[in-house]
């Protein structure tokens, strides 16, 4: 293109979504959705989507049988959050290469809006419902290869396929690491790529490594006593009697005698089951929302050994009032981002165009505003996300 050449808003939008896809690690890695029928006049689906999830069924014994209906499960993702960066920028920026147009203007926009979908996709991320953290006593200490080799086998025991694996790292756990891993006997040419570039490479310990700044640092509740109320209870609301101290959304709990179960064989994997709690709770409280559901086997879906017993003890997976980085392993169909075509107006419009790339879909304006004699643009995504799988995710606690 010669520098007298003006950029279309056609090549700055298709620039703009090429960049959104590769602006943050997390984004790039979790599963994408992209659906047309937001933005069809008389066709629209509303703004909820219902994603299904795998079946799943029982084993009987003897010659006679009683068929199993399929109960299918579903989730709900919402399509309805619009993030926008409005920029203004003349003719002027319109001649020069696209190259630099894109280094200069629509990166460090595009880079904003990527930042703040994954924000709130790393709210809903961070909601694991496994964690494993690096403990000796009430006392974290950064993880170690142990430490990510057993979030592996968590993912495993909960099913995850082995394939495309992913650490997201905050920055300060990927320095630590880098270290902690050296002495290990990876080959050779691994750790001196590691030790040249500063960060993890790929398919180390079974996983693709990333660092991103929009990980969290959690703060757990004040939690410092609870029991069950009520024995053989189910589903992802547990009764309790009156707790002492808060829980906050993201503290992991464990229910004595509540053991995980493997669903292929329908045997107690040995260790409490760990349960994420879906939202704040007061101190008082006599209810505590969580996930996974307690599914007691023989059952389809089956999550636990057995329901808690009446009066059994609640704890905590980490200590109380304590905060840590939450790093993620995970496999990318545990999170899902949906995005979804916005309509394209024509009153007072200049000129318009919406891509898609990858699953993502993106929309800019250019209008006129008479108030102060100049064109605006701005760039939308429609978006939401969830977590479909969260038992295929595993939050690796570091210090802070």
């Amino acid at each position: 293109m010669t520098t007298n050449s003006l950029l279309t808003i056609n090549m700055i939008t298709n620039e703009a979504v090429r960049l959104f896809t590769q602006s943050n690690a997390f984004l790039r890695t979790v599963s994408r959705q992209y659906d047309d029928q937001f933005a069809r006049t008389g066709a629209k689906i509303g703004s909820t989507l219902r994603v299904r999830l795998p079946n799943d069924y029982t084993v009987t014994t003897g010659p006679a049988i009683t068929p199993q209906g399929t109960n299918e499960q579903n989730t709900s993702l919402t399509v309805a959050t619009q993030a926008n960066v409005p920029v203004s920028f003349g003719t002027a920026e319109k001649t020069m290469q696209l190259d630099d147009f894109s280094e200069r203007i629509l990166a460090p926009a595009v880079n904003r809006l990527a930042a703040y979908v994954a924000a709130d996709l790393m709210n809903v991320a961070s909601q694991s419902a496994n964690i494993t953290p690096n403990l000796s006593g009430s006392t974290l200490s950064s993880p170690n290869a142990t430490t990510w080799l057993t979030a592996g086998s968590a993912l495993d025991q909960n099913l995850s396929p082995r394939m495309d694996r992913k650490i997201i790292l905050d920055p300060v756990t990927q320095a630590r690491t880098v270290g902690s891993l050296a002495g290990l006997f990876n080959p050779q040419v691994k750790i001196a790529e590691n030790y040249e570039t500063g960060v993890i490479t790929r398919d180390t310990l079974g996983f693709d490594w990333m660092y991103d700044q929009t990980t969290l640092v959690h703060t757990v509740g004040s939690f410092s006593a609870g029991t069950v109320n009520g024995a053989s209870q189910t589903g992802t609301t547990l009764t309790v009697n009156a707790i002492t101290g808060t829980l906050n959304q993201g503290d992991i709990i464990t229910i004595a005698g509540v053991y995980a179960i493997n669903r292929l064989t329908g045997n107690s994997q040995g260790q409490l089951r760990q349960f994420v709690v879906t939202a704040n709770v007061n101190s008082g409280a006599t209810s505590i929302p969580i996930y996974p559901a307690i599914t007691p086997a023989p059952a389809a879906f089956n999550t636990v050994t057995a329901s808690p017993a009446n009066s059994a003890a609640i704890s905590l997976v980490m200590p109380a009032s304590s905060s840590y980085r939450q790093n993620i392993a995970y496999f990318p169909e545990a999170f899902t981002l949906a995005t979804a075509d916005l309509e394209m107006p024509t009153a007072g419009v200049v000129q318009a165009a919406r891509a898609q790339f990858d699953g993502i879909s993106l929309r800019m304006i250019e209008a006129y505003d008479v108030m102060s004699d100049s064109l605006i643009t701005r760039m939308d995504i429609l978006y939401g996300y969830a977590a479909i799988r969260p038992e295929w995710s595993c939050i690796v606690p570091d210090i802070v």
